[in-house]
């Protein structure tokens, strides 16, 4: 593998990350910097104009309440989650309104509406796509989004089905649910060129404000529009259709909060958003003359977005290679020093969301230092549940 492969990414020097009194850390592990994390909470409120209703966060990125929390510290009260974990542990954090962006049937459904009850002061709703789905939230202080298919086949209602959505929200009403609007997550928006992602995006956009008129054609209002993961940020912040649109547009980029590799090549270089949750490694072995082992397999660093997995900050002539569960090879560079056994590696993920929820436990950094221990709260999902008629629960 060479240079050409390696993942390039803008980001501050090897010395901003260096960690004191590393000698008592086993490695691998999870370094969050609590300075950078707060940098890149300012650097989005001020994309988006000092309004933090604007956003809608994607915890599967933060995954700790101790970040979690820094986010309500600075005014975001609106975030969207996947498991019944994130929604708890954002709920216990102080959210004020949690979107469950995936769907919702059987046990999970009845764990969501639980933990609904638990809150009654934080507004709960889920993503519907089926008329079927309905009477499953009927009765409950539950709302409902219409989940539309922008294209990335995922799930929801394909985008120029409107009658289906008007249908949809049409049953939603009916049934007593309160209709909050709809959620149209564009993740297949990641063009490597800004300017033909956003050109692709804003077409996706002008659909959904078709969507938007096809409802209000029968008397339906759309409460709130929810859009745009971190690639697809940049985008919805240019489009002219949402400022002044008669609903809440809210997007809800997460992995932003800590960056990554991709992230950081995905947004504008004059963005100043620097990676805030890295790998501490050790390197291992020296196995041949040019290859060093570092204790960072993907168990560690997720290599679910491909080869390499990550890059090794301040060292570009280290080139990542394919890891096993607990081993990453590394080429070195013809003409470089090679990396002594002992020696620290700090490696930025390509996919930092998976990559956290690898860690139990991480490092809280701040100004070079350890300043304490935090359990990634929302990490794997809750143990399987029953939940009876009475609303008790017991281990399944």
């Amino acid at each position: 593998m060479d240079k050409s492969t390696t993942v390039s990414f803008p980001a501050a020097p090897l010395a901003t990350y260096r960690i004191e009194s590393l000698a008592k850390v086993m490695t691998p592990a999870l370094a969050i910097y609590v300075d950078v994390v707060d940098s890149n909470i300012q650097t989005t409120l001020g994309l988006l104009d000092g309004k933090p209703e604007r956003w809608r966060p994607h915890v599967k990125t933060t995954k700790l309440a101790a970040i979690m929390a820094r986010l309500i510290a600075n005014g975001i009260s609106n975030f969207k989650c996947a498991t019944t974990l994130e929604l708890l542990t954002v709920c216990e954090t102080g959210a004020r309104d949690v979107v469950v962006a995936y769907p919702c049937l059987g046990a999970r459904a009845r764990r969501i509406q639980q933990i609904a009850s638990i809150f009654p002061d934080v507004r709960i709703s889920v993503l519907l796509e089926n008329e079927s789905d309905v009477d499953v939230w009927r009765g409950t202080r539950v709302g409902a989004f219409v989940d539309v298919n922008p294209g990335m086949n995922r799930t929801g209602i394909e985008e120029n089905h409107l009658q289906e959505i008007v249908s949809l929200a049409q049953s939603i009403q009916r049934a007593g649910i309160s209709f909050r609007g709809i959620h149209y997550y564009d993740g297949q928006r990641y063009e490597s060129d800004l300017a033909e992602r956003t050109t692709l995006a804003h077409r996706g956009y002008d659909q959904l404000l078709r969507v938007v008129g096809a409802l209000k054609s029968h008397s339906i209002a759309t409460e709130e529009v929810i859009t745009s993961g971190t690639p697809a940020f940049p985008c919805a912040l240019s489009y002219p259709g949402f400022q002044n649109a008669g609903f809440i547009h809210r997007m809800s980029p997460g992995t932003l909060v800590y960056g990554d590799t991709t992230s950081l090549c995905q947004l504008p270089n004059a963005w100043d958003y620097q990676p805030a949750a890295l790998v501490i490694s050790t390197v291992v072995s020296h196995p041949e003359n040019d290859l060093i082992t570092c204790d960072a397999g993907h168990k560690t660093v997720s290599a679910d977005s491909g080869i390499p997995n990550c890059a090794i900050l301040g060292h570009p002539e280290l080139i990542p290679l394919r890891p096993s569960e607990e081993h990453l090879p590394i080429r070195v560079e013809s003409g470089y020093p090679i990396p002594r056994r002992g020696d620290t590696l700090y490696l930025v993920p390509r996919h930092v969301c998976p990559t956290v929820n690898n860690f139990d436990h991480c490092l809280m950094i701040s100004q070079g230092r350890i300043t304490g221990i935090e359990t990634v709260t929302a990490r794997g999902r809750e143990a399987p549940i029953t939940v009876d008629g009475a609303g008790d629960c017991a281990a399944g």
